[in-house]
């Protein structure tokens, strides 16, 4: 049985790549890692693959300047290689139309918090985790959404709460959600690969 090809669109460290691949290492795992483009040349994401010999490659608007071009090249990189589920981790650039229109609703992103709480435009990284704190939540988590032309408002798809302590720190926190996110996005993944497409809700 042939395993669903996945393209990985990241930005920095890419940890999230490095737990999908080694999630796809598993005898029992049904997808593969294929294709990983990262806008920053000296990502940590993209060496990995580069080590682990995944075809790759550094697309941005330092190697084309015009967004339309960038667009299409991002497109073409994934279908030569036969991509058939697009997973953006930590990657911090709008999809282009071309890009969407190929492979929507076969886009994922990983958010770290539970949406629609948390989500939009200016919600990553650490500015997430202080919302959860300043909101006072007692559960936050990451979630896998399907990915479309705004921030955070495709289709929910998959969660996994984890607590909010007493004494959290957006260090703290965003480490316990880091760590929940590497085993979401695999399960959701895989979920996926075996044609089970379903909310899946990972309690703690």
């Amino acid at each position: 049985m042939s395993k669903l090809r996945v393209g990985v669109l990241v930005s920095h460290n890419g940890s999230n790549l490095r737990a999908l691949h080694r999630a796809a290492a598993d005898p029992a795992a049904r997808f593969e890692v294929v294709a990983v483009i990262s806008n920053n040349s000296g990502s940590p994401g993209l060496a990995y693959a580069r080590e682990n010999q995944i075809a790759t490659r550094h697309l941005s608007g330092m190697t084309h300047p015009d967004s339309d071009q960038l667009d299409d090249t991002i497109r073409a990189m994934f279908v030569e290689h036969s991509v058939e589920l697009v997973v953006t981790v930590g990657y911090m650039k709008k999809l282009g139309p071309r890009t969407l229109k190929e492979f929507a609703p076969k886009i994922l992103n990983v958010h770290p918090a539970l949406l629609p709480r948390f989500g939009g435009l200016g919600m990553h990284g650490n500015h997430v985790h202080q919302a959860v704190l300043d909101a006072g939540d007692t559960v936050s988590g990451p979630s896998v959404h399907v990915v479309d032309d705004e921030y955070d408002t495709g289709e929910v798809i998959g969660q996994l709460e984890v607590p909010v302590l007493a004494g959290d720190t957006v260090d703290t926190l965003a480490a316990r959600v880091h760590t929940a996110e590497h085993t979401l996005l695999p399960l959701v993944v895989q979920q996926i690969a075996t044609g089970q497409r379903l909310y899946l809700n990972v309690q703690p």
